[in-house]
């Protein structure tokens, strides 16, 4: 069996919003075409508290998109984002959320960033979705969304490294494109075995 796993498309990572990717919002209705004829549909939310320990707000001194060391490793400091409850962690209004059979919420550990819709930046602590797609008997995977070079490529990984068989649609995704993080993410996945379409 297998799942449509749709990250992060949330209004902050669209045009206008805190943390736009740049035409984040084009691939909405391609995302709600493959949802259509998907299997299984699971959707993935960022959903941080205020004040998470990732804002560059949070570290003086610090501006967005710098780089520090948190206990997990390194950490890029982000524009406040996602927060939990406002219209900027909202699913984008054009996306067809209906489909969605579970909707998975990362980030809300204060202390821990969260990329990967399977576990928090640590690359320890599990977010829930790999135990339900087993339980489903889901084998294969179809990523697409938000952004390309960090939670969509990080996702990937996990569930490639966690034995899925895993396809990520790139033109139903976009990137940041953080110093060539695209370039990297893109060979990263390959590496880790994951299908890039």
């Amino acid at each position: 069996m297998s799942a449509l796993i749709v990250i992060d498309v949330q209004n902050d990572f669209c045009p206008g919003g805190a943390l736009a990717v740049p035409e984040g919002d084009v691939i909405v209705p391609g995302i709600n075409a493959l949802m259509a004829d998907a299997e299984a549909v699971v959707l993935t939310q960022d959903w941080h508290p205020a004040g998470h320990s990732s804002f560059a707000s949070e570290h003086e001194g610090h501006d967005p998109y710098s780089m520090i060391d948190m206990p997990y490793g390194p950490q890029v400091l982000w524009p406040d984002h996602c927060v939990i409850g406002s219209d900027g962690a909202a699913f984008h209004t054009d996306l067809n959320t209906d489909r969605a059979e579970m909707v998975i919420r990362k980030g809300f550990r204060r202390a821990i960033d969260s990329y990967s819709a399977f576990f928090e930046n640590d690359h320890e602590t599990p977010t829930g979705l790999e135990g339900y797609l087993r339980a489903r008997g889901i084998t294969k995977l179809t990523m697409v969304g938000l952004a390309t070079d960090f939670c969509v490529a990080f996702s990937a990984i996990d569930a490639a490294k966690l034995g899925f068989d895993v396809t990520v649609r790139l033109d139903l995704c976009r990137a940041i494109d953080l110093n060539g993080s695209l370039a990297t993410a893109k060979q990263n996945m390959v590496q880790a075995g994951v299908t890039l379409a």
